[in-house]
């Protein structure tokens, strides 16, 4: 758990997540990014309601939005648990970056930055920056990787689905229902 006091520290830390001075030297950190053929105003105000990247990240269980700076955040976590923390918009750059902490009785302490960034006729390249208190430390995260629940590959799969829906307006999904089958078969 993250102390009133660790949450204040860290909101004043001006240093990127990878080079926090505040952040603990057990924290897990992880960097993905993608090139998404759309300007960075779209991508930006898409990402910047929470309600939207439920859709795109197949790992949450519900985003509650709180108000426009937090919302409540309940993520799967492996053998069928979940954990929750209610996340904080520290910074604010309108079209070009989005900073966030997690609140203090947060299940899992985590903090991470997305950043859009033109890159002319290719689009716009996007970059997330996630550090992280894994639980359990070492071992939690190894069992969250057998699990593929680790934030690392859950961060890859869910920008590549970002990506495609911001791309083609559909997330593209090898899962087919009974119903579809059913239906092709008739």
């Amino acid at each position: 758990m993250t102390s009133e006091s660790d949450l204040a520290k860290r909101l004043h830390d001006d240093a990127p997540p990878e080079t926090s001075k505040t952040a603990s030297p057990a924290r897990a950190l992880l960097a993905e990014t993608v090139t998404i053929n759309r300007t960075a105003q779209e991508l930006y105000d898409f990402w910047r309601d929470p309600a939207n990247l439920a859709g795109v990240m197949e790992n949450i269980d519900a985003i509650e939005v709180i108000d426009r700076d937090r919302s409540r955040w309940t993520v799967k976590a492996p053998a069928g648990r979940t954990v929750s923390w209610e996340s904080l918009i520290t910074q604010d750059d309108p079209g070009r970056a989005i900073t966030w902490q997690s609140g203090p009785d947060a299940d899992v302490a985590n903090s991470g930055r997305i950043e859009f960034k033109e890159a002319g006729a290719r689009g716009t390249v996007v970059t997330a920056t996630i550090a992280y208190d894994p639980p359990g430390g070492t071992i939690g995260q190894f069992i969250a990787k057998l699990f593929q629940r680790e934030p690392r590959i859950q961060t890859r799969r869910d920008l590549r689905r970002f990506k495609q829906l911001m791309e083609t307006g559909e997330i593209a999904t090898a899962a087919r229902t009974r119903k579809q089958l059913e239906e092709e078969q008739a």
